[in-house]
């Protein structure tokens, strides 16, 4: 039996020792702070789930990943997954996320601003708007816990208060490293920028909205963002927006984009109360065109997975990093 050491129980740590146990390997996980800490990147209630990308790749995986949160939803026995929906904003047509979910075979409909209005959303005059069903958030908080909970009920071991220096110190067969922002204090030449960013939470009454997403001109990937809080009723933030940090020193939320979220929420959501009741940091750890970093050195394996948006892809990750720590 393998021997495979986990560091980080964050998301993306936590479905890799899922998808290890499930394979047949002794797993440990070693987590530097407590299980619930708010350092890194994987706390807090919600996260936007959806298939919905401007390119085919981006989409085949969430749609893989959409899978695997239905797979632990059913072994699980929780309920995961709040599908209420995604509404793409663009400023034309020709950025949405059409092309890419036709050839991925994923249904969409495109909306005018009467229909988009009744969804929640408020179009700027000659905007576009995307509507995609499956789609909404992934309870975040519950959802790592219950890939950790599988893989314990399979004979994994958590460690809390472990600090790893050095994946060389380890003792195990093979080392995943899922650490984070502390990935380059163990991978020094992984290319990833560590920032700190705002979130913002605002009222909105009745059902859950759909998630909302405001595509970059520029690059395709979200710019402001809006999904549904199960307390406040909305959290909405800014991509990549945040200054470069270190994930060791403790920070606060920027103010100046706490005002910049809450006049988007204020333009283009008009059923929540656009003065925030609250706001929050995480911690993004990005290469610079947002894909993953998953690779084997050795005995050592690298998940540098999020880029500000890899949580709706832990199950496909956890698999892959899973493949990649028991391949022969």
């Amino acid at each position: 039996m393998t021997r495979v050491a986990v560091v980080g129980a964050g998301v993306m740590g936590c479905a890799a020792a899922w998808a290890l146990a499930e394979g047949g390997a002794e797993v440990t996980v070693l987590e530097q702070f407590d299980l619930d800490h708010t350092h890194g990147s994987s706390h807090g209630r919600t996260r936007i789930v959806r298939v919905a990308y401007p390119d085919e790749a981006w989409v085949r995986l969430a749609r893989e990943a959409m899978d695997g949160w239905r797979e632990l939803e059913a072994e699980s026995g929780q309920a995961l997954l709040g599908l209420h929906g995604l509404v793409e904003v663009v400023s034309s047509p020709e950025l949405t996320s059409a092309g890419a979910l036709d050839a991925c075979g994923e249904p969409y409909r495109f909306l005018d601003a009467v229909e988009a209005r009744a969804l929640g959303v408020e179009l700027p005059d000659g905007w576009t708007a995307l509507e995609q069903p499956e789609a909404g958030v992934v309870r975040a908080d519950l959802a790592r816990r219950a890939f950790l909970d599988a893989a314990v009920a399979r004979g994994a071991r958590l460690e809390t208060g472990v600090r790893v220096e050095s994946a060389d110190d380890v003792d195990a067969d093979v080392v995943v490293l899922a650490a984070g922002p502390w990935i380059r204090r163990l991978v020094p030449d992984v290319p990833v920028r560590v920032t700190r960013e705002t979130i913002a939470y605002f009222r909105r009454n009745g059902a859950p909205a759909p998630s909302v997403v405001e595509l970059d001109e520029t690059t395709r990937g979200h710019a402001m963002y809006a999904l549904h809080d199960p307390v406040h009723g909305l959290k909405a933030g800014a991509h990549h927006a945040g200054a470069e940090t270190d994930p060791d020193e403790d920070g606060e939320p920027d103010g100046a984009l706490v005002e910049r979220i809450a006049a988007w929420v204020a333009a283009r959501l008009p059923d929540a109360d656009p003065d925030p009741v609250g706001a929050e940091t995480c911690i993004y750890t990005s290469t610079a065109d947002e894909s993953f970093v998953l690779e084997r050195r050795g005995r050592v394996v690298v998940g540098s997975a999020c880029s500000g948006h890899g949580f709706k892809f832990a199950p496909a990750v956890g698999r892959r990093l899973a493949a990649l720590a028991l391949r022969d």
